[in-house]
């Protein structure tokens, strides 16, 4: 289910009220692959919810380039929300969800291995916030940047 930015934090602090948690993980996700869904699905295992924060089609053009995404927004967060592993999308309009992570402070944040704690760009914000990093290997060969060069073949 999608839900506006203003409203996150006040669903998230529910969730703790009820002694629930909490798992964020976030990217752009603009042409879903099975990569993507294995993640996700693992990235639900951390946590009694799943929070998705997606890039914006502008934070996308801002990081990826004009070209990009493929997908529009609200397109992508319909197809994330439609996923069993996934409870909730919130966009963001920024390069990195920082501020968005320190808001809602999640008890568990997931990224892909291809980062450590030392290459984090939200550790500082994990570690301010008591946040565990769990760290999930990426499907060989599976990514949307693979995807769209075999088109352009």
């Amino acid at each position: 289910m999608l839900i506006e930015r203003n409203k996150i934090k006040a669903l998230v602090d529910k969730i703790h009220s009820k002694g629930k948690t909490v798992v964020c993980t976030n990217g752009c996700f603009d042409i879903l692959h099975v990569g993507h869904v294995r993640y996700l699905q693992k990235t639900k295992t951390f946590a009694d919810y799943s929070i998705v924060l997606l890039n914006s089609d502008k934070s996308v053009k801002s990081i990826k380039g004009p070209t990009r995404p493929i997908n529009c927004e609200d397109d992508r967060a319909e197809i994330l929300s439609a996923l069993a592993c996934v409870d909730y999308v919130v966009m963001f309009d920024e390069d990195s969800p920082r501020n968005l992570l320190d808001e809602i402070k999640p008890d568990v944040y997931t990224k892909g291995a291809d980062y450590t704690m030392e290459t984090l760009p939200e550790a500082d914000i994990m570690r301010k916030n008591g946040t565990r990093v769990e760290f999930i290997t990426f499907v060989e060969g599976k990514s949307t940047t693979n995807t769209i060069e075999k088109m352009r073949k």
